[in-house]
């Protein structure tokens, strides 16, 4: 460890003090220079390198920045010296590779910020990386084609009347093409078929959100609707059906069950009696999903 005099030391803090003034009027060769001369009087305070790191990151010039970010950790670390310090090192190389786009390694060094100390302003920047890593991640993922495949899957497994699995490769399908507007018509088809009617619903409303003129998405809707208690909702859904296709035959018949107002229960009975159902409840498995599918929609992803 370097031992610096009692005298060194007041000067390397004036010339620091010199610089913060510099800095903060954006004199930032000035303010460098100073720091420059803070760390020769005083090369063991990890101060003088933060703040010469904070001048190159105002300056766009990230890399040097990250350089004297690693050295102020480094003599941080042989001095000793306060984790907060340490933590504000990390914190600010994470800042550079969040400006150079290298978003995984500011994960990284965000994260290491974190073991030194934990602040509400690094946690909230860690939070804003991972969304956009998150959301880059979910754009490269994106593959019409694959989707495509995994629509003309779940197509067969819906034609077969294995349904959970046809909910699967349609979730696929949506994975990889999640502006397709019918792959949520299609998956909303599996869970009306296994009276998965909420679920349903939510479908429906985001096919609807992305194509407002598929008539398909309002009559799942109406079904869905009359199936959850909503007549009122439900005999909206099929006008709007009709509205875009006005002999429909799916929306006439949705639209008059809503006027002779039958009951909930019926309905449920109905959908029960439907022996493609009838089998799938049969199968102890097959219950199983639908109970994990209830309590917890995400499981099938």
């Amino acid at each position: 460890m370097t031992t610096v005099s009692d005298e060194n030391k007041a000067q390397a803090l004036a010339a620091k003090n010199q610089g913060n003034d510099l800095y903060k009027q954006r004199k930032f060769d000035e303010a460098l220079a100073c720091y420059e001369k803070a760390i020769e009087l005083d090369p063991t305070d990890i101060t003088f390198l933060n703040n010469k790191a904070a001048v190159y990151f105002e300056q766009g010039n990230y890399d040097e920045a990250i350089k004297q970010c690693e050295k102020a950790i480094e003599i941080g670390r042989e001095n000793r010296a306060d984790f907060k310090l340490i933590a504000k090192a990390y914190s600010r190389m994470a800042s550079c590779y969040q400006r150079k786009e290298q978003y995984v390694d500011a994960r990284t060094f965000f994260q290491k910020s974190l073991t030194e100390h934990r602040t509400p302003e690094t946690l909230s920047k860690l939070s804003e990386v991972e969304k956009i890593i998150k959301e880059k991640e979910r754009k490269e993922y994106i593959d019409p084609d694959k989707s495509l495949e995994e629509k003309n899957l779940g197509n067969e497994m819906f034609k077969k009347g294995d349904y959970p699995a046809a909910v699967k490769h349609y979730t696929e399908a949506i994975k990889r093409n999640p502006d397709d507007a019918k792959l949520y018509s299609n998956r909303a088809a599996c869970y009306q078929k296994l009276t998965e009617f909420n679920l349903a619903l939510k479908d429906c409303e985001e096919c609807i959100r992305l194509d407002p003129n598929f008539v398909k998405g309002y009559i799942r809707k109406g079904y869905a609707l009359l199936a959850t208690k909503e007549f009122t909702k439900a005999q909206a859904a099929f006008q709007k059906a009709l509205e875009i296709d006005e002999n429909n035959k799916e929306a006439i018949d949705g639209y008059r069950r809503c006027c002779t107002s039958s009951t909930p229960e019926d309905m449920r009975k109905q959908a029960m009696a439907d022996p493609e159902v009838q089998s799938i409840l049969a199968d102890p498995a097959m219950r199983m999903i639908l109970e994990q599918m209830q309590n917890d929609p995400k499981s099938i992803t």
